[in-house]
């Protein structure tokens, strides 16, 4: 199986942070189209995301099933599943002690991507992991994905190195789809 890891804020959808409330949360411009032409390619859906405000205080964990269940919903929608909700509520500067703490699934770690591809048998070198940021790039490739870059304005710092160069980068979630299914060996 291969598969598309999806960030979510930003990516998969409008980035306002810390949001868990179901009605706030909107799939990106064009992201219905471009998960109905990478289905159409055989690709499964991931959603990995880290979610520091858990560890924060912001928002509680059990919230993070409402999340998913609104993601499910809105996919639904587009005619399309999301196969896989992975999320780490871990930050080391965390303020709730249980989540204060480094880990290996924080992104740019590739925890969740490793984890999802155990959990579903997924053939991490056919797959491609798409972010807005650079750590999403970094933790794609650590786990020997294709990465894409949406240059949305939301990679603020650019420490680049190694393992944060992407594969591609696309303005949009739809240019990227466009990418991947470009590239030779995306069918």
């Amino acid at each position: 199986m291969k598969a598309i890891f999806l960030d979510k804020d930003g990516t998969l959808v409008d980035d306002l942070p810390y949001n868990v409330e179901p009605q706030r949360i909107t799939l990106s411009s064009g992201a219905g189209a471009a998960l109905r032409l990478l289905s159409r390619l055989d690709y499964r859906f991931f959603v990995v995301t880290n979610q520091a405000g858990i560890a924060f205080g912001r928002i509680q964990e059990p919230a993070m099933e409402i999340v998913y269940d609104r993601l499910q919903d809105l996919l639904f929608r587009e005619q399309l599943t999301l196969d896989g909700f992975y999320y780490c509520p871990h930050h080391p500067d965390g303020s709730v002690g249980a989540y204060a703490r480094d880990c290996h699934c924080r992104k740019p770690m590739p925890g969740l991507l490793l984890q999802a591809a155990q959990d579903h048998g997924i053939d991490l070198r056919s797959s491609w992991m798409i972010g807005d940021i650079l750590h999403d790039v970094e933790a794609g490739n650590r786990a020997g994905c294709r990465t894409v870059l949406i240059d949305n304005g939301n990679e603020t710092e650019w420490r680049l190195g190694p393992r944060r160069i992407p594969t591609r980068m696309a303005p949009d979630l739809y240019a990227a789809a466009v990418l991947i299914a470009g590239h030779g060996d995306a069918a």
